[in-house]
């Protein structure tokens, strides 16, 4: 047990104190805050903590919406307010920029900010069955533990899909083998929210009952998954229909499966697409590349805009929805997609792909680092905008395009995809020098 003084925040938002010389990592404090907390972690340089009572509060601190703070390990930072939130990713941003690449930007952009709770329509919930903790347990794992909460809400996630939470550890338990029933993955769309069920065990006719009445009581649809992503198929099989979403500042409906990735805050998603449209700045004359396209969230507005878009995933099967939402939008014209494994790219595969006049790039955490190195200075884009998930992988991309490439970084700035967790998206503009 410690008690201590907070100093300042990680750039996951934990408390940072110092005690003989080690540094203290200690959640749920905040700076300025004196704090007993409990150390779970132990290292030669440093501890990890929790903070278990708080003596002298920061005028920052709020409290947690979610009676589950603490213990469910799917939220991190209720304990802060929003605009508390915002400047600390902030400046996980910036100091990310400057730290690794020696770089700060032109302008700092207006942090993207929506919806707090209600938000994420994407989640995987973890189930287990738990005889002495009253029998199944559906929701997210316990903070630093495999263990799954035992919680019967969750304050982010949809409420129609928060309230299911009880009736699902109701229904689990009316299965045959609930313990080979590991997790539920959410899908929502606009028009139904899909369960994927993951058994590891085939299910009985009467499971397959118990899941049907679920659905029709609860106006969900049960998707079941036996191995991998592809092993998905909806448990009724005249159920065809895809989940939807729309922007509709483009006029555009995209479809995907339940299984296929979408960004989980459908109204940052809106924004981000909006603020990437207006600093891209598409033309009718020209061709522009949207890289890690996946079922064409940017490309679409792009095309929508009047320009021509050749759209890029390592996917196959993305290519295809992709090319299924140009034509169901009207836009197949000026859309071109295509699978190819971006983090093998050349110099001359780059080339290969033609002369872009604008980039889009939106990688997983990873970057794209092979894309940046491949680009050749006399026949660079004019303008990048690149959307990314891990501040760490943009400034160690942006070095590259800065001093290797001949960009300038005109701005960035953050987007509150995933409020209450230390999660950072942010969108960045480059423009070349010529």
């Amino acid at each position: 047990m410690h008690l201590l003084t907070i100093e300042s925040l990680d750039y996951e938002g934990r408390g940072i104190a110092h005690v003989e010389g080690k540094t203290i990592f200690v959640d749920n404090a905040l700076p300025g805050e004196l704090v007993e907390c409990e150390v779970y972690k132990k290292k030669t340089s440093y501890e990890q903590a929790n903070a278990t009572r708080i003596l002298r509060a920061s005028s920052e601190r709020i409290t947690p919406h979610c009676a589950h703070f603490g213990l469910c390990g799917g939220c991190s930072q209720q304990h802060m307010g929003t605009a508390t939130q915002v400047a600390t990713k902030q400046r996980v941003l910036e100091d990310a920029l400057w730290h690794i690449a020696g770089l700060k930007p032109d302008e700092i952009s207006p942090p993207i900010i929506g919806e707090s709770f209600g938000y994420r329509l994407r989640a995987r919930l973890s189930a287990r069955y738990v005889q002495k903790k009253g029998g199944a347990l559906v929701g997210f794992r316990e903070k630093h533990s495999s263990y799954v909460a035992v919680m019967d809400s969750c304050a982010v996630l949809p409420p129609q899909v928060s309230s299911l939470i009880p009736a699902l550890k109701t229904l689990f338990a009316l299965l045959s083998a609930p313990e080979r029933l590991p997790q539920i993955e959410v899908a929502v769309g606009e028009n139904k929210t899909a369960l994927v069920l993951r058994h590891l065990a085939p299910l009985t006719l009467d499971d397959e009952d118990q899941l049907r009445r679920f659905a029709d009581t609860h106006h969900i649809s049960w998707y079941l998954q036996s191995g991998g992503p592809d092993t998905t198929i909806p448990l009724n099989p005249t159920e065809s229909a895809s989940l939807l979403y729309t922007l509709p500042d483009f006029g555009i409906t995209l479809s995907f499966s339940p299984t296929e990735f979408t960004q989980v805050n459908l109204g940052i998603n809106r924004m981000l697409v909006r603020r990437a449209m207006t600093l891209l700045n598409p033309q009718p004359d020209d061709r522009i590349g949207d890289l890690f396209c996946g079922l064409g969230n940017f490309s679409l507005p792009i095309a929508r805009l009047g320009a021509n878009v050749l759209g890029i995933e390592g996917s196959q099967s993305m290519v295809q929805r992709a090319q299924e939402n140009a034509q169901r939008n009207a836009l197949a014209s000026r859309c071109e997609f295509r699978m190819d494994n971006l983090f093998k790219a050349t110099p001359e595969s780059f080339a290969a792909l033609g002369h872009f006049d604008k980039l889009l790039i939106d990688p997983p955490r990873d970057g794209a680092m092979e894309i940046v190195k491949s680009l050749l200075t006399e026949s660079a884009p004019q303008r990048i905008v690149y959307v990314s998930c891990n501040p760490a992988t943009l400034a160690r991309d942006a070095e590259v395009l800065v001093n290797t490439k001949g960009y300038t970084l005109r701005s960035a700035g953050i987007a509150c995809m995933f409020p209450h967790t230390s999660h950072v998206e942010s969108i960045a503009l480059f423009e070349h020098a010529t």
